[in-house]
């Protein structure tokens, strides 16, 4: 089974505004693994091939923090 490979620029300033990406990211079904980094403002995530980007984009959204851009295996798509 294949799987993808997410990345986006969140704009996070605080511990608190990373961990909440992070929670909605450990909830979310079909997720393998993520890093959220508020250094570099990126929250980088594999899920299998089943989870489409836009889910991961509303997830993300929901928590109230701005996505500056996202990428969906290695391709730049819309935010």
């Amino acid at each position: 089974m294949s799987e993808h490979n997410y990345k986006f620029n969140v704009t996070m300033t605080c511990g608190g505004c990373s961990g909440a990406v992070e929670r909605v990211l450990k909830k979310m079904d079909g997720v393998k693994s993520y890093t959220v980094s508020l250094d570099t403002q990126t929250a980088d995530i594999v899920t299998d091939a089943s989870v489409d980007y836009a889910a991961v984009l509303e997830k993300i959204k929901k928590t109230g923090k701005a996505v500056n851009s996202g990428e969906a295996d290695g391709v730049a798509q819309p935010v």
